[in-house]
Parts: structure tokens; C-alpha cells; sequence
């Protein structure tokens, strides 16, 4: 598996234009891919970024680059979802954030995998 700090390398900022008010931005990445770590074929998703920004936002070129990253990861879907969770956390700091990972089917069966920062647990 690849190095985290390299793929939060790419993810880029940009100063939060309304600072003292919460406001809500979503991000639709319907073209996600990464690789099954026991099988070596591709999964499809789609990942779902909600959050309330604080300081700063996310650079959506610079997203799209982070996520094209795992093209070639062998990572399960519960792993990766969490790791995009963790990722933009430290980079974007939000106030709060899910993610969420909705998952082609296969073999008759789709999987969606919700994260949240903070954690509502």
C-alpha cells in the first residue's frame, strides 16, 4: 500500500471565502476506482464529500488528482473510505465532514460505507 503522506501531499487548499458562517459544500466524485485487494479487479464507486468548511476549502482539481491516486490501490472499501476521511481532515481541517463511498454492485450486492468527522458515535 502507498505512503499517506504522499497522497495528502496532493490535496490542495484555498482560503474559505465566508469564514465566520457554516455553510455546507458537497463534492460528487462519480468516478472513483481503486482495486480489490483479494480478487485484483477494479471497484467502481462513487465518493460523496459533505462538509462544513473552517478556515479553508478543498481545491477541487487537487481532489480529483487525490482520489485518481488509488486507481491502482488494493484496498478494501471500508479501508479506503476511512482513509479519505482521515486524509482530508488533516489537510482541510473542516468543522465537520462525511464521507461516503456508494459502491458498484457486485455479485449482487452494493455496499455504501458513511464516515464522519467529528465522530457522531
Amino acid at each position: 500500500m502507498s505512503d499517506t503522506a504522499s497522497f495528502r501531499e496532493t490535496l490542495e487548499v484555498f482560503d474559505n471565502p465566508a469564514p465566520t458562517r457554516n455553510f455546507t459544500i458537497e463534492h460528487h466524485c462519480p468516478e472513483f476506482t481503486s482495486v480489490c485487494p483479494k480478487t485484483g479487479q477494479p471497484d467502481y464507486g462513487t465518493i460523496v464529500f459533505t462538509y462544513v468548511p473552517d478556515q479553508v476549502c478543498v481545491e477541487l482539481k487537487s481532489l480529483k488528482m487525490y482520489l485518481q491516486k488509488f486507481r491502482n490501490e488494493g484496498i478494501f472499501y471500508e479501508q479506503v473510505t476511512n482513509r479519505i476521511l482521515d486524509d482530508f481532515v488533516a489537510v482541510v481541517q473542516p468543522r465537520k465532514v462525511t464521507v461516503e463511498s456508494k459502491w458498484t454492485p457486485r455479485g449482487g450486492l452494493n455496499s455504501n460505507i458513511i464516515v464522519n468527522y467529528p465522530d457522531e458515535a
